[in-house]
């Protein structure tokens, strides 16, 4: 690694709102936006989170990208839906994928399916989906029609998601269209898009560096966060990861706080100043995912378990300093009273952002408590 470079907090946050186009917004289409995340859940506003994020957006274009095929939506981190690339997704679903729960003698037991079947069923599954995506009922029957699965169509019907799970963490399918508000599913071969699920070995270092690219600087603790805890990866695996990408990272102190980023990145880091910019995002948004709720520079400790619960956040300069709604027609802000007040021009800004997104004129009320 090269020679450390010292920055402030302020300085880190205000360069990682720029990686992440929250400032200044950016221009990227919807499916670059999604990349440049690493992922999006499905739990937040997504529309909402990507278009915070793009100078010029409009309603709908995220469930477009969705449809065709430009941004996958599967189960990735924590089991949990989320938004990915279908050029990048499989990085993390070979990290999900590596710990091969379906080998376990519980699933063995349950499903009735030994390791060497797999292959075989993961062929049964995507000859059934071939013509046209299908709910899971649909495709527990499709599968029924022949004896050899016949024993797994009740889960189908009654609790199939552990099992579509790990489907899907091995690259066979992801979620299709909804149909009459039920979910279906299509195999991810169809999309031309789809690079196809890497070697662990490949996977693991990418997934690092698009992590610190967007999300740096950053520290060993954050990545067992995210890969570790959110995908299963391990820590010695990311340890060794690590190491082998020594030569792409560069040490810097945060505060005091020794962290990392991609050695192209140190002079940008060094050379950003901070920002008052006030953005209004949605609950479960990226930029608090991302590094963690428990992460105390972006989160205030005190207000971690509101946060985590699912409001809506106002951050400024990095950092969340109160919650949002709206009712009807008025939007209402609540300010931390414990916290740095964000500045007048800048909070204007990120309101007026925000109402010109949601497209409908709101009523703003701030409190501060």
């Amino acid at each position: 690694m090269a020679a450390e470079v010292e920055v402030t907090r302020a300085q880190a946050l205000a360069w990682r709102m720029s990686r992440q186009q929250l400032a200044p917004v950016g221009t990227a289409a919807a499916e670059d936006v999604v990349r440049r995340l690493t992922a999006v859940p499905a739990q937040s506003d997504v529309e909402l989170a990507i278009r915070s994020r793009q100078q010029t957006s409009r309603p709908g274009e995220v469930a477009q990208a969705v449809a065709d095929g430009r941004i996958l939506r599967t189960f990735a981190f924590r089991g949990a839906v989320h938004l990915l690339t279908p050029e990048d997704g499989g990085t993390y679903l070979a990290l999900r994928a590596a710990g091969r729960q379906w080998e376990l003698p519980s699933w063995q037991e349950y499903y009735r399916l030994a390791p060497e079947d797999w292959p075989d069923f993961r062929t049964a599954v995507l000859e059934a989906l071939d013509d046209h995506p299908l709910t899971p009922g649909e495709l527990g029957a499709a599968l029924a029609a022949g004896s050899r699965y016949g024993h797994l169509r009740p889960i189908f019907d009654a609790d199939p998601w552990a099992l579509l799970k790990a489907l899907a963490w091995q690259g066979d399918l992801a979620f299709g269209p909804p149909r009459d508000g039920r979910p279906t599913f299509r195999p991810l071969s169809r999309n031309p898009r789809w690079a196809g699920v890497p070697e662990l070995a490949d996977a693991g270092p990418r997934a690092i560096e698009a992590y610190v690219r967007a999300y740096g600087p950053t520290t060993p603790d954050h990545l067992q966060y995210w890969l570790g805890a959110g995908l299963s990866a391990g820590r010695k695996r990311i340890q060794t990861w690590l190491d082998d990408l020594s030569g792409r990272l560069a040490p810097v102190v945060v505060d005091g706080t020794a962290s990392f980023v991609l050695a192209e990145d140190v002079g940008e880091l060094a050379g950003t100043g901070p920002t008052d910019t006030v953005r209004l995002l949605p609950a479960y948004d990226q930029w608090v995912l991302g590094p963690g709720t428990a992460d105390p520079d972006v989160v205030p400790p005190a207000h971690r378990s509101l946060v985590s619960r699912g409001a809506n956040i106002v951050v400024a300069g990095g950092v969340v300093v109160g919650t949002w709604s709206t009712s009807d027609d008025d939007l209402n802000l609540a300010l931390f009273a414990d916290v740095t007040r964000p500045a007048s021009d800048a909070l204007d800004e990120g309101i007026a952002r925000l109402v010109s997104l949601l497209d409908r004129p709101l009523r703003t009320t701030v409190t501060v408590g």
